[in-house]
């Protein structure tokens, strides 16, 4: 890369054999259900991920529209966490596109919501209230440094759901990093889903795509919604190519990337003046917090490895700092940032 990028995952270039795989891919029209290489990667993710079948996606944000759209009609309701990916960071689109309205809800601090608040949030069948259709759940939790939910939570999210006639559906961008920090296949993590979208981007290094997984039925009618979204393409096959090189080659890596983090977070709760919650670092997010009682803020903080190292991370607030790793950041990186922030830390 030309930086040292800790700012986010999405930053990730494809490796060189993605970018030989994109050069050879095989293609065909994918809205005539005619690419051989789409098809080849919607028919890996969905036997991976435990589902019927899948649905290449441009985004996370359009996989998760598209699945909140697919599960609901206009004037309907979703449970969601307050800070949630879908609540904060999408623009609002299952209310600007679908005119569904968010029931959001408090989250504790790895990314739960209280199962008896979810249970009360379902509202009565009275024509007062909007229906509650669809529960929307993440893993791993974004905004909670990344933390892996366990599948047992998601079990009993199912059974509210089940009692209620509702769908759930899991942003899980992350989901593979939740897995890989569990010991678990991922397969146990969405068995409890009715669908379920992933990034192929992120810490998979993908350049584009993500993928949305559920039943037949449901990506028949995801295939349509994508579509009114302006979201069909022709020949993808030179995207999808990069993504089963992503799911072939870069899941198993993905506990490098946690152990770094590892080394980061502790590494940072040893410099005067940050703090970190090492017991909610399990994955590759890291967010720290930088005391008021320093001369700089996290902004301040951000500049001055930008002009020392061209080392480039993520500003939250203005005390908060938000650190990724990701292939592209290995041991020697981690190393020459924490050099850097004591040196910067004493200014």
């Amino acid at each position: 890369m030309d930086r040292i990028d800790f700012r986010s995952d999405t930053v990730t270039w494809p490796t060189a054999s993605m970018r030989q795989a994109m050069a050879n891919a095989p293609v065909g029209d994918d809205v005539y259900g005619e690419d051989p290489s789409v098809n080849a990667l919607e028919a890996l993710a969905a036997q991976m991920l435990g589902k019927e079948a899948a649905l290449l996606v441009s985004s996370g944000t359009m996989g998760n529209t598209v699945a909140i759209l697919a599960h609901t009609r206009r004037g309907d309701e979703a449970i969601l966490g307050i800070d949630s990916h879908v609540m904060m960071s999408e623009a609002g689109g299952m209310a600007y596109l679908g005119g569904v309205m968010p029931r959001p809800l408090a989250t504790d601090r790895t990314g739960k919501m209280g199962l008896g608040e979810v249970f009360k949030a379902v509202n009565p069948d009275d024509p007062h209230y909007p229906a509650t259709r669809l529960i929307l759940v993440e893993n791993s939790y974004g905004s909670k440094n990344g933390y892996p939910i366990e599948p047992a939570y998601f079990q009993q999210i199912h059974n509210i759901a089940q009692e209620n006639g509702l769908a759930v559906h899991m942003d899980g961008a992350r989901v593979f990093n939740a897995a890989a920090a569990l010991g678990l296949d991922v397969r146990e993590m969405t068995q409890h889903l009715d669908s379920i979208s992933f990034c192929l981007s992120k810490g998979l290094s993908a350049p584009v795509g993500s993928i949305l997984c559920g039943s037949t039925d449901f990506i028949h009618k995801a295939r349509r919604v994508r579509k009114v979204l302006g979201g069909a393409m022709r020949q993808a096959g030179v995207i999808a190519a990069a993504g089963i090189v992503a799911l072939e080659d870069m899941v198993d890596r993905l506990t490098i990337d946690h152990e770094n983090a590892q080394k980061l977070a502790a590494g940072l709760s040893k410099i005067e003046g940050l703090s970190v919650d090492l017991d909610l670092i399990k994955t590759n997010i890291i967010f720290c917090r930088v005391n008021q009682d320093l001369n700089l803020s996290a902004q301040g903080i951000a500049d001055e490895l930008k002009k020392r190292a061209n080392i480039w991370v993520d500003v939250d607030d203005v005390w908060k700092l938000r650190f990724v790793t990701h292939c592209w950041v290995g041991e020697p990186e981690v190393d020459l940032l924490l050099k850097h922030l004591r040196l910067i830390i004493r200014i």
